[in-house]
This record gives C-alpha cells, sequence and structure tokens, in this order.
C-alpha cells in the first residue's frame, strides 16, 4: 500500500493546489488507498490464535498450519527508526506497532480504524480527518467514540514505558539473559519462572495456542524440549514490533550448521513473561538481516 500509494501521488501530483499541507494530501492518498484494498479483496482481519479460537490441550497433536485466517506477522524494528507522533496522541508511535494493538485494532470497521489512527495515533483534529475523509466532523467524532469502545474491550494500553524495555535496562536485559539461557540449556523450570500464571504461547501459522504455567510447560515438555534437547537452539536477540525478539536457529544433526527456524515476541507485564508468539517463518529471517544460516 506505501508503493500503492507513492505512485498514485506521481500520478496526480499536479492536482495538489496546496490549500492543505503536502503531507496532509499524501495521508489522504494513502488512507484511500488502503480503504479502497480492503473493500476490493473483502479480506478477512488480520489476527492471532488467541483471538479467535480457545485455548488448545498440549497433550493433542499440534494443529497444522492453515492460511485463513491470515495471520500477523512481526515487524521489524528498524523500520521504526525516526517514526514519532505527537505526545498529545492517545497511543504513542511505538505502542502502535505491538502485537496487542494491531491484534484490537483489526476488530474495526476499515472506516473507524482509519480514524481512530488519524486521530488517537497521529492526533490529528477533527476537522482535519473531517476534510480528509469527506466526513462531518460529527461522523467523525461518532466514529472515534465505536472505535475507542471496540478497542477498549479488547486492548488494555500497557504504557510507554512498559513497552520501551530495551536491553539497556539492566534489569530487562537479565531477564533476556536467563530466558535465553533456559531454552538453550533445556531448563523448563527456569523458563516456567519467568512466565505469568495466565501465559499465552501461540505459534501461526498453526491455530493452536496454550495458555498458563502448566499448559505452556507441558507443551515445551512434550514438543521442543523433549529428549535430549541441550544445545539444540541457538537465540539471536532482535525487536521486533517495538518489544524484545528473538530469531531461532534450530543446531542440525552434524552439529555444525544452525539454521534459520522462528522469529519470537516477548511482551513483558512487570518483570514477567505475559506472552510468547512464535512464527516459524525462515522467510522473515532477511527483513530483519538475519542470516538463514551459521557455522555453530
Amino acid at each position: 500500500m506505501v508503493q500503492e500509494a507513492l505512485l498514485r501521488a506521481w500520478q496526480r501530483l499536479d492536482t495538489f493546489a496546496g490549500r492543505a499541507s503536502f503531507r496532509a494530501w499524501l495521508y489522504k492518498i494513502a488512507t484511500n488507498a488502503c480503504l479502497d484494498a480492503l473493500r476490493a479483496a473483502r479480506r478477512p482481519r488480520r489476527g492471532l490464535p488467541t483471538t479467535l479460537v480457545p485455548p488448545s490441550d498440549p497433550r493433542d497433536l499440534l494443529a497444522p498450519p492453515v492460511t485463513d485466517p491470515i495471520w500477523l506477522e512481526p515487524f521489524p524494528d528498524e523500520l521504526l527508526a525516526g517514526v514519532e507522533t505527537s505526545p498529545e496522541a492517545r497511543y504513542d508511535a511505538h505502542e502502535s506497532i505491538t502485537l496487542a494493538f494491531l491484534t484490537a485494532l483489526q476488530r474495526l470497521p476499515p472506516r473507524q480504524r482509519a480514524v481512530l489512527i488519524l486521530r488517537d495515533v497521529l492526533d490529528w483534529r477533527a476537522g482535519e480527518v473531517a476534510r480528509l475523509l469527506e466526513f462531518t466532523v460529527p461522523a467523525v467524532n461518532s466514529a472515534l467514540h465505536r472505535a475507542r469502545t471496540t478497542l477498549a474491550k479488547h486492548y488494555r494500553a500497557r504504557g510507554l514505558d512498559a513497552i520501551r524495555a530495551t536491553p539497556a535496562d539492566e534489569a530487562m536485559r537479565a531477564l533476556l539473559d536467563r530466558y535465553v539461557r533456559a531454552w538453550e540449556n533445556a531448563d523448563i523450570d527456569g523458563l516456567i519462572s519467568l512466565l505469568k500464571e495466565d501465559a499465552t504461547f501461540p505459534m501461526p501459522p498453526s491455530p493452536a495456542w496454550y495458555q498458563g504455567r502448566a499448559a505452556i510447560r507441558t507443551f515445551v515438555a512434550l514438543n521442543i524440549l523433549d529428549g535430549d534437547a541441550r544445545g539444540r537452539w541457538r537465540l539471536q536477540p532482535t525487536r521486533a514490533n517495538a518489544q524484545p525478539a528473538f530469531a531461532w536457529y534450530r543446531r542440525d544433526e552434524s552439529g555444525d550448521i544452525c539454521r534459520a527456524f522462528a522469529i519470537q515476541v516477548l511482551t513483558f507485564e512487570g518483570d514477567l513473561l505475559a506472552d510468547i508468539t512464535t512464527f516459524p517463518y525462515p522467510a522473515l529471517f532477511p527483513y530483519f538481516g538475519l542470516p538463514l544460516e551459521w557455522k555453530a
């Protein structure tokens, strides 16, 4: 849609009359391009298993991957460099890219989604949004009210301090080090000690997901850290969706090569993990500037 918006802008450059800022003119083109795409494709909302199906029994076979619905995918933090919003915006630019926020946002109809992003993320005034979408101001305010009501049911803002848990924070660094050691040493007890009691563990494109320490322990023991798993996995730190993340590599049978396996995004609440979302898509690694394999 970025490419489509730039193409439309280039083709219509002679229509820019200067009555509004060039930035506002581009936002109108981009917003309409996205709304047109949503109308034409009638695509289902993107989401994560935690929002679409009930939790799975960890003793059952892992549900096979599905492509309908279309799943959300991780977004490299490097692409957020320099993106800022007004301090008055309801949602900071970094919060607006977290998996939880994006999942909740998908519940909104397209125009309500556009209004909420323009008003609460970009901090546009109601009159500006009305002109962009060719609404009346009361219609914008009504759409914003409905959007906020729906979003509040499915999303609890965590605040900027909770989102910007960077490796520079020594406490967070220590937690992430413990997390890496637990997986690489096949220390299930160490891993479970880092989880909230009601933590979640989804793995799109499989619709299966697990909730709670007991269920996650059982699933991990049976499927990931089963047998002699010590040294099987290698984790490399990265950042995705303004959250701590890891690139997972699996050591091959020879023990000489580690191959790309998954991108994993972590959601902390305080000093415990509330969610671990694993995306087993090696094709994502180049977007994060990560190699597909390396010598162990």
